[in-house]
């Protein structure tokens, strides 16, 4: 874990982008494609002939045996067929990346803008807008190309694995030459081994269990009870049985082929082992993909919320540029200099530097996070991070320790047991599905197998897998060959309900009205102690049967019971009281005993409110079921899809809500959460669900991700806010003074040279400090805000601007077209720090360098901005840029109009504020 961790934090430190993960070919793409389409013929073929034949010719053929592929035989395949990926967006060439980083609307303008100054021959200005699309576009570049590497080494970091087989070479050697000297071959030793996923190569050899993703097409050759969800492929949510010969040859669809398991869907129960027949775009999942990436993706809500931004700010530049360019047209009579100034303003009104913002707002927030040991795999959940106020999770290793002991071991009436321990070993030791916390700590009980001799005994003669329906498991086992004895595990109810007697000593009795009562009055005083109560059960089954299925879980004789202890984390209980005061309501989803998670809860200081239970969920309507979810805090015996419907009415209710989780019951809620949590732990399925993953499962780390979330939210909102205020402002003051004053207010030059320097001084807005009122509540994502904001605070900069004009009209008499330079030169400074205040006096609701202090970069940013702003016109290369020196007496008044700009803006701030809140 520590090296993992230490390897993350070298490479995420050079930086994230904004751009999400690209998935391979994403499951919820691929289920809005049309259910009729087909895969190529030739790959149809390939994969029906490959079912049909024997499991030897199929090995034989990929040049594979049962015992898999060497490591040497591995890389040589691979350097063939390529890595294990889906290739559903081809890299793009540096050349086609910088063009893409180019193409937007605001540099578009200003190459227009940058091509008239260029025919009209002032090359200052054509100089000075092409510096800005350069600055623009190559900031852009460079962060993305960056993040883009950065991003493809994280996705590897918390990739999928599979389970290999792998020989020894040496000994693969050593049975070649017996080969060749004629003697009998010695099976190959065969070791298993877990691997990326992408290195998977046709041929290799797969073991599979619950949990796990199928990594490549698979052809079966050994199965047990192997239930595979393929909703991604066929849309159908029940899981479909896979075995390992086909029964009906005449069915030509690949998918619907027992024996064949595809890349992309995953194991619900069972266990398989199975050979790899099509690895990347060679696959089913790979020919649907290359369909899937012809389309546009899907654009999640923040992306349609900055969107819905920039069009509205371009929407209000098609307005108001048409206004000045007539405005001054008509009362200058220079069309071409109107035309020219117009698209100045146009300029001016687009947030040209957004989209580097954006990047790297939540670069930086990735970066952090990731120091909190928080992965974030989508970067755009960050914003649901800060804007989540519902947080759904799991009761086990998260409230808990995830350390589970196995604290008791007693008959059906309560008393110590051996024979109850013998048999939930034999079952845990034996089964080969999905082993759980509880098994492990079975598993881990001391000297268990020596002291009892449990094993040396037994074989196991066939496994019932568990699955999160029948919540139980059981294995047959045979001791000297002379009975099979069926054992079964599981929750009480479950094992309860295929239980016919109970053992009484060495008495038999049935299970009688009475006894049952006896039994929940037992294991209900068990789970008040805060232990979870499992049953154990048996059977006697004929000796001359080798296989076994669901429906000999029948008439079972209950024996007894083991309970765990997983006691409650030291950290949980601050963590959910910091939860609570950052506005995040704490729900329990658990498919445990409400009993025991009323205990821990209890122990953690988590006020319950309501339980609710699977049983009473199923005959709930979602309108009842959406009501009753907003004042329950638990939720206890619930299966996978109690967990989603929960989850997605919660969000029809208007919740962001998150859900932690890390088991395959929890994938269908995942996908269905506006911000999916797992751990690096986690099933695979899990895992790829999940938009953010914990390096640590606890939820300190993720209220400290919360926090940083809703900082980096936070961030970004201010330059969005700062910037349409602003240049709402500029562009009233313009009108206003296109319509009175003679000359043009300030050249087009004047106005590209203050938006560039306003731009660079925001660069440093990611770094900023956040007020910790900002970081009280979730922050949601209310692009309509954005409007009332900018008509708010917009004009109050133009009352001051037009303050400047009077002064230098009437002060300094710069009132004819010979002195039109001086009242430029005087509304360029003015202008230019009044923008430049702006950035700290809206990026707080507090008095901005007293109450409230930006972060150093930001100061220091705006202070250099300030100072260019100065020296530009009061410098030696002033005629350069057409501006001239003021005189020494402009500077009063100058400090006079920024002090009261400062003060109406903190008025209008706490009026705001008081009306409207301060987001």
């Amino acid at each position: 874990m520590r090296l993992f961790k230490n390897r993350l934090l070298n490479f995420i430190q050079k930086g994230l982008s904004a751009r999400q993960f690209r998935r391979v070919a994403s499951l919820e793409q691929l289920r809005g494609m049309n259910r009729g389409r087909e895969v190529s013929k030739s790959l149809g073929q390939r994969l029906l002939t490959l079912s049909k034949l024997e499991i030897s010719t199929v090995l034989h053929r990929l040049g594979s045996c049962a015992e898999g592929l060497s490591h040497a035989e591995a890389d040589s395949k691979r350097l063939q067929t390529g890595p294990n990926e889906v290739e559903h967006e081809k890299p793009m060439s540096w050349s086609e990346h910088l063009w893409l980083c180019y193409r937007n609307p605001f540099n578009v303008l200003l190459t227009l803008l940058a091509v008239i100054s260029f025919i009209t021959e002032d090359a200052t200005a054509a100089a000075i807008i092409s510096a800005m699309v350069v600055i623009s576009t190559f900031l852009r570049f460079v962060q993305e190309k960056r993040s883009n590497k950065a991003a493809d080494r994280l996705k590897e970091m918390v990739s999928n694995t599979a389970t290999v087989l792998r020989r020894d070479p040496s000994k693969v050697a050593a049975a070649e030459a017996e080969k060749y000297f004629g003697e009998q071959l010695q099976p190959k030793p065969a070791e298993q081994i877990e691997l990326p996923i992408k290195q998977l190569v046709p041929g290799d050899i797969v073991v599979l269990s619950a949990g796990d993703m199928i990594p490549a097409d698979l052809r079966l050759f050994a199965a047990k009870d192997l239930f595979i969800s393929q909703a991604a492929l066929t849309g159908e949510s029940m899981p479909v049985e896979k075995f390992a010969e086909h029964k009906d040859v005449s069915i030509s669809n690949p998918l619907e082929r027992d024996n064949l398991c595809f890349m992309g869907t995953n194991v619900v129960s069972g266990a398989a082992t199975a050979v790899v027949i099509g690895t990347g775009n060679q696959t089913y999942f790979g020919s649907l993909a290359e369909r899937v990436c012809a389309s546009d993706r899907t654009l999640t809500q923040f992306q349609l919320g900055v969107n819905k931004i920039s069009w509205l700010l371009i929407r209000f530049m098609f307005v108001m540029a048409p206004l000045v360019l007539f405005i001054n047209g008509f009362t200058k009579g220079d069309w071409p200099e109107a035309a020219l100034f117009a698209l100045s303003i146009a300029v001016g009104l687009t947030p040209e530097m957004l989209p580097m913002i954006v990047t790297a707002a939540l670069a930086k927030g990735a970066v952090i996070l990731s120091r909190k040991k928080v992965v974030v795999k989508r970067l755009d959940a960050i914003q649901n991070f800060g804007a989540m106020d519902i947080l759904c999770t799991d009761k086990t290793g998260t409230l808990t320790q995830d350390k589970i002991v196995l604290e008791r071991h007693t008959d059906v009436f309560g008393g110590a047991s051996d024979e109850v321990l013998a048999m939930a070993y034999l079952n845990s030791y034996y089964q080969t599905g999905l082993k759980n916390l509880l098994d492990v700590a079975v598993l881990e009980h001391a000297n268990l197998n020596t002291e009892l001799g449990v094993a040396q005994n037994y074989r196991k003669v066939d496994e019932i897998p568990f699955d999160f329906n029948r919540r139980r498991m059981s294995v047959v086992v045979s001791e000297q060959e002379d009975h099979h004895e069926l054992i079964c595990k599981g929750a009480l109810e479950e094992v309860l309900a295929v239980c016919s007697h109970v053992r009484h000593g060495t008495q038999i009795e049935p299970l009688s009205a009475e006894l049952l009562q006896d039994i929940r009055r037992i294991t209900a005083a068990l789970n008040q102690d805060g232990l979870r109560v499992v049953a154990v059960a048996s059977k006697e089954m004929p000796i001359d049967r080798e296989a076994y299925g669901v429906s000999d879980e029948s008439d079972l004789v209950l024996v007894g019971y083991i309970a765990f202890l997983d006691p409650p984390k030291e950290s949980t209980a601050p963590a959910l009281k910091a939860l609570k005061a950052n506005g995040i309501t704490v729900k329990v989803l658990t498919g445990d005993n409400d009993l025991v998670t009323l205990k821990v809860c209890k122990e953690v200081g988590l006020q319950v409110d309501d339980v609710l239970l699977g049983p009473q969920i199923e005959a709930m309507s979602d309108q009842l079921l959406a009501e009753k979810a907003e004042i329950t805090t638990v939720f206890a015996k619930l299966t996978p899809l109690h967990k989603e419907r929960i989850v997605r009415l919660l969000r029809s209710n208007g919740h962001v809500v998150g859900f932690m989780g890390d088991g395959i019951n929890d994938a269908p809620a995942l996908r269905a959460a506006d911000i999916g949590i797992s751990v690096d732990s986690a099933v695979d399925i899990a895992k790829e669900a999940a938009d953010i993953i914990l390096l640590e499962k606890s939820l300190m780390v993720l209220e400290e991700g919360v926090i940083e979330g809703r900082k980096t939210f936070a961030n970004m909102l201010k330059y969005i806010k700062m910037t349409a205020s602003s240049n709402f402002g500029n562009v009233f003051s313009v009108l206003i003074a296109s319509a009175f004053i003679p000359f043009l207010p300030m050249l087009p030059l004047h106005l590209l040279i203050q938006n560039l320097l306003y731009d660079i001084s925001q660069t440093t807005i990611p770094f900023d400090n956040v007020d910790k009122e900002s970081l009280s509540k979730p922050q949601k994502w209310n692009p309509d805000e954005l409007g009332r904001f900018m008509i708010f605070f917009g004009p109050i900069s133009s009352i001051f601007d037009i303050t400047t004009f009077a002064v230098m009209w009437y002060v300094f008499k710069a009132n004819t077209e010979s002195a039109q330079s001086l009242f430029q030169s005087g509304w360029f400074i003015e202008g230019l720090l009044s923008q430049t205040l702006v950035v700290h006096l809206l990026r707080t609701r507090k008095l901005p360098f007293i109450q409230s202090r930006a972060a150093w970069p930001l100061l220091a940013m705006t202070a250099l901005i300030i100072s260019i702003g100065i020296f530009l016109p009061m410098g030696p290369w002033a005629h350069y840029f057409k501006l001239q020196a003021l005189p020494l007496t402009y500077f009063p008044w100058l400090v006079g109009i920024l002090l009261c700009y400062i003060t109406l803006t903190q008025i209008m701030k706490g009026i705001y504020t008081r009306r409207y809140g301060w987001q």
